[in-house]
């Protein structure tokens, strides 16, 4: 089976996130894509974060309704701060007969080369990039590699951050999230 990994913070999970995970299970040979939600990213502070379990119910009520779509802890159960290389690891010695591969945006893309051990995970798993309207170049040594292939998708600018600050602020944003996530952040008066 053939697993790409989305990961994110989705501190909230928005339809952004959705649409794009859906498009790369719908547009492309992976049969199932994890939510992989991130305790802590080295490269954001932790103090605007939700409590990871919070982010994981959220992804749970985003992703519930789709098949291809799951929602994984993984990373809660390893030291932190976390590297993809060390989750990558963990995951292929738990799960042998699973290919995983890498989803990211081109954004993300552009900072590859700083990642650690970015050159063992490409040796070992694809990546699938989807477009993001951003500064900058992507390195040459990833432009046409053959373990990266850039998707199709739509680009979407939506952002947990602007969600974050436009609850702060009052402001009607339903149509962004998906309905359970928006009625439990309301329920629970996340952001506010």
């Amino acid at each position: 089976m053939k697993v790409g990994l989305y990961f994110g913070s989705f501190n909230p999970v928005h339809i952004g996130h959705l649409i794009i995970a859906n498009h790369l299970a719908e547009n492309s040979d992976l049969d199932q894509i994890w939510f992989v939600v991130t305790p802590h990213n080295p490269f954001k502070k932790k103090s605007s974060l939700l409590d990871n379990y919070d982010r994981l119910e959220l992804v749970h009520l985003a992703t519930k309704d789709y098949f291809k779509l799951t929602p994984s802890d993984i990373e809660f159960h390893l030291p932190q701060p976390n590297y993809t290389i060390n989750t990558l690891v963990h995951l292929q010695e738990k799960f042998p007969k699973y290919d995983f591969s890498l989803i990211m945006g081109e954004d993300n893309l552009k900072s590859f080369h700083k990642w650690k051990n970015y050159e063992v995970i490409l040796e070992n798993h694809d990546i699938y990039v989807y477009p993001r309207l951003s500064e900058g170049k992507v390195e040459t040594q990833f432009d046409k590699h053959k373990r990266i292939n850039h998707i199709d998708a739509p680009i979407m600018e939506l952002s947990s951050t602007f969600i974050r600050k436009s609850i702060k602020e009052g402001k009607d944003i339903r149509p962004m999230l998906p309905k359970h996530v928006w009625e439990y952040v309301d329920e629970m008066n996340f952001y506010r």
